[in-house]
C-alpha cells in the first residue's frame, strides 16, 4: 500500500482528467491521498474533494507565497472554521520561502506563527512549506514549541544536519520526487535516518521523478519515490512501503490501511 501525503489533486491542472489520475493511482496500489490547500479557497476545494473520496483527507492552510503582504486576520479565523471539517487531519501547507527576491519576511513569519497557533488550537499536525529560511524555520519552531507539536517537513530539501534537527523536533521527512534525479542530497538523508522517520510524497502537479521529469507529476508516480526509498536503504518494496503507510498513519491519526 503506497501513500501520496502531498499532493495538490483539487488544482486546475487536474480539472480535465481528475478521474482518470484517481484510476491510475489506484491500478499502482496509492490507498492514501492527503491533498493541502494553500489558502482559503483551494482548502475549500480540498475539502471538497476529500468529501467525494473515501480515501482522500484534506490539509487547510496558508502557503508563504499567499502571505507576500500582510495578511487580513479575519483569514486565520476562517481557516480556523474550515480545519473542524471532519476530512481534516492537518494544518498546511505553511511555512517559509525566502526563494524570490519580492519575499517580504515579515509577513511570512507572521503567518507561519499563526497558523502553528491554529495547529495548536485544534491538536493537529503542521505540514511545513520550507525554501531557502531553514534558519528562520527553526528558530520559529522552537519558539512556538508546545508539547504536542508535531508534523511534516514537505518536500525535505534539507542535509543530514537540518533532517536531525528536525526529527529531533517531533517532524517527519516528507521524501518527493527529487530523491531520483542525479544531483539529490537527498540518498544520504534517506540513509542515516530510521524509516520510522520518512514519509512519500508527489506534490504533484509538480516535481515529477525520473522517467517523467518536465512532465505533469501525478500521485501514481509516488510508487517510484517508494521504490527510490527502498532501493537507497537496501529492504525490500514492502518493507518501505508498509513502514512508510504505518509512519503516516500513526502522524494524521487514520484509520489503519
Amino acid at each position: 500500500m503506497f501513500v501520496d501525503i502531498h499532493c495538490h489533486l483539487s488544482f486546475p491542472e487536474f480539472d480535465e482528467d481528475r478521474d482518470e489520475v484517481i484510476k491510475r493511482l489506484k491500478e499502482e496500489g496509492i490507498g492514501l491521498l492527503i491533498d493541502p490547500g494553500v489558502d482559503v479557497p483551494t482548502s475549500k476545494k480540498s475539502i471538497d474533494l476529500a468529501h467525494n473520496v473515501d480515501f482522500i483527507y484534506a490539509n487547510v492552510g496558508l502557503h508563504p507565497h499567499e502571505a507576500a503582504l500582510p495578511v487580513d486576520e479575519s483569514i486565520f479565523g476562517e481557516l480556523l472554521t474550515l480545519a473542524r471539517s471532519p476530512k481534516v487531519v492537518a494544518i498546511g501547507e505553511i511555512g517559509l520561502d525566502y526563494h524570490y527576491p519580492d519575499f517580504n519576511r515579515t509577513a511570512q513569519q507572521d503567518a507561519f506563527r499563526e497558523m502553528l497557533r491554529v495547529a495548536r488550537t485544534l491538536d493537529m499536525p503542521v505540514v511545513i512549506h520550507c525554501r531557502d529560511a531553514w534558519d528562520d524555520m527553526l528558530d520559529i519552531l522552537s519558539e512556538e514549541s508546545h508539547s504536542a507539536m508535531r508534523g511534516v517537513m514537505h518536500c525535505f530539501s534539507g542535509d543530514k544536519a537540518i533532517a536531525d534537527e528536525c526529527i529531533r523536533k517531533g517532524f517527519k521527512l516528507s521524501i518527493p520526487g527529487t530523491v531520483t534525479y542525479k544531483r539529490s542530497l537527498l540518498p544520504e538523508v534517506i540513509r542515516s535516518v530510521s524509516l520510522d522517520d520518512l514519509l512519500t510524497e508527489t506534490d504533484a502537479p509538480y516535481l515529477s521523478p525520473v522517467p517523467y521529469r518536465g512532465k505533469r507529476n501525478e500521485p501514481a508516480y509516488v510508487r517510484l519515490v517508494t521504490e527510490a526509498i527502498a532501493r537507497i536503504r537496501e529492504i525490500p518494496l514492502e518493507e518501505a512501503a508498509e513502514g512508510i503507510a504505518k509512519n503516516s498513519v500513526e502522524l494524521f491519526r487514520l484509520p489503519a490501511l
